[in-house]
């Protein structure tokens, strides 16, 4: 029951993640990216300051790290300020599914069977009613169906699932090294900002979301995710994490404005139902 409540936590602060990156999208990606996750790191420091031993990890875990952390977000927010943001949000949770398809190229004795195979068809078809329902939907200026914003949104979910499946092939870490992912992760991406973007400058309200941003669905998250997937069954946290991206789009469609079109709704239900499926095992 803990490590549910834990898993509930994270789930509900990562709903938030699409409708914050929205309110933000007129901040250059690096510079959100890196101020976002180098607040996050800010939650490991009392465990650290306790025990330094906590961030000594191998080279090649902190790489994994900063692989999944910079990489997942840095093409997430790309994707939300070039597509339409209620259908990139939805074609970037395609990652539980992806979860479920990669596992046997990169985990040692997961075979692929056929209920997987339809459900991955079935989620890339709700992807694509997504994408091609965007056009007739008013989708925030975008015109037509496809955008190239896209991309970057499914990139950014082989991003995520690859790295939670590689992190089982890695040594045991504990949660606090996830600050030590998000630290270094924060910095190469605001060396990206100084060198690739132009300076801007932000009020106040930008400074607090991204604050908001750093210490919910790029910081607690992680670390209550982790936890719940110590103390708990992985298979049960698995599903529940099916409800993220059911929040995150009603979210992100309250903040917007959308009106619910059949379009999302049935890609909504698609994916979801896809990731179930994919959970089965016989």
């Amino acid at each position: 029951m803990h490590a549910n409540l834990y898993a509930l936590g994270a789930i509900a602060l990562w709903a938030s993640l699409a409708s914050l990156g929205v309110s933000l999208r007129h901040v250059p990606p690096f510079l959100l990216t890196g101020v976002a996750l180098l607040v996050g790191s800010l939650l490991a420091l009392p465990f650290v300051l306790k025990d330094r031993r906590q961030w000594r990890i191998p080279a090649s875990t902190l790489l994994l790290g900063v692989y999944g952390l910079f990489g997942f977000h840095f093409l997430l927010f790309i994707a939300l300020r070039h597509a339409p943001p209620v259908e990139a949000n939805l074609v970037n949770y395609l990652w539980p599914l992806f979860m479920v398809v990669l596992a046997p190229l990169f985990l040692r004795g997961v075979t692929l069977r056929a209920v997987h195979v339809a459900a991955a068809l079935l989620g890339f078809a709700g992807a694509a009613i997504a994408i091609l329902g965007a056009g007739s939907g008013g989708s925030s200026g975008q015109g037509g169906g496809w955008s190239w914003g896209y991309l970057p949104a499914l990139a950014s979910a082989f991003i995520w699932a690859s790295y939670s499946l590689l992190s089982q092939r890695v040594p045991a870490f504990p949660t606090a090294a996830i600050g030590l992912f998000g630290l270094v992760s924060g910095l190469l991406s605001l060396l990206c900002h100084w060198a690739l973007e132009p300076s801007v400058a932000m009020s106040g309200r930008d400074w607090a979301l991204i604050a908001v941003m750093g210490l919910g669905p790029l910081g607690a998250a992680f670390f209550l995710w982790d936890k719940a997937l110590k103390l708990g069954d992985a298979r049960q946290i698995g599903i529940l994490s099916y409800l993220t991206p059911l929040g995150s789009t009603a979210l992100l469609m309250l903040v917007s404005g959308r009106a619910l079109s059949w379009s999302i709704g049935l890609a909504a239900a698609m994916i979801i139902g896809a990731a179930v499926l994919g959970t089965r095992t016989k």
